[in-house]
């Protein structure tokens, strides 16, 4: 996701660099080497990145589900950039690995929202698959990152009440003063069953949308990024700390 028809900088070639995930709780920056530019492909300087949840599984476990890290891996899918190069054959300018796969971001849209587009998506789909309008009163289970978004998603679509619960007063505060119509804590021990409920993996061609509505300002994602950071090796294992305390870190940016 990018500002397409942008530059990069100008002058020799610069060494790209990511954040290796070597052990538990332990990143180090160290370079990244790039594969050779597909007729398809599309070069990136990403400029912003979220730090999701799963990529704070990773690092406190080494392992999110059923996936374990048994090689040192780059971390992060949260992210924006401008367009620096692209292949032969592609026809607009978009961004990622391929030209089908990339979404402009118009200029009123920050790269640090198009970053926030990734976790937006996923409240979208969810509200499409709810079938969500203004004739649906919604209930959202938790007040992190993926409930708040769901919550600004519902909104959208035009629910007319919408009550959050979680277990944390920080995160339901915060709930309420994004909109919520009502909040409800639940620290109490009541669950006597667990169930588990399997969605999908990918989320169904939702961009677009998210895009559209963060353009007309029916979606503002900009109060859910509360912690921003540098792309350095003195702050990324802060960065990560910080969005695994939870709390008031809702969602943590990098800014490169």
């Amino acid at each position: 996701m990018s500002h397409a028809g942008e530059e990069g900088k100008d002058g020799g070639e610069e060494e790209n660099k990511a954040a290796w995930l070597l052990g538990v709780k332990t990143l180090r920056i160290q370079p990244y080497n790039l594969p050779p530019l597909g007729p398809h492909g599309v070069k990136v300087r990403v400029k912003a990145v979220g730090i999701c949840g799963s990529d704070v599984h990773h690092f406190k476990h080494m392992r999110c589900g059923n996936f374990i890290v048994k090689k040192p891996m780059v971390i992060g899918h949260e992210c924006a950039g401008i367009v620096e190069e692209i292949g032969c054959e592609v026809k607009s300018l978009q961004v990622v690995h391929t030209e089908n796969l990339c979404f402009k971001l118009p200029d009123s849209v920050s790269l640090e929202e198009g970053a926030m587009c990734e976790p937006l998506s996923v409240g979208v789909h969810a509200c499409r698959r709810a079938k969500v309008s203004p004739l649906t009163r919604v209930l959202i289970v938790g007040a992190g990152p993926i409930g708040l978004v769901t919550m600004l998603a519902a909104r959208a679509f035009g629910a007319p009440k919408i009550v959050i619960v979680d277990i944390d007063d920080c995160r339901l505060s915060f709930a309420k003063g994004l909109g919520a119509d009502e909040t409800i804590q639940v620290s109490a021990d009541i669950q006597d069953v667990e169930v588990d409920i399997v969605g999908i993996f990918r989320y169904t061609n939702t961009w677009p949308l998210c895009i559209e509505f963060m353009e007309s300002g029916k979606i503002d994602v900009k109060p859910l990024i509360t912690h921003r950071f540098e792309f350095r090796q003195e702050q990324v294992e802060e960065a990560f700390e910080t969005s695994a305390r939870g709390g008031n870190a809702i969602k943590v940016m990098f800014s490169l």
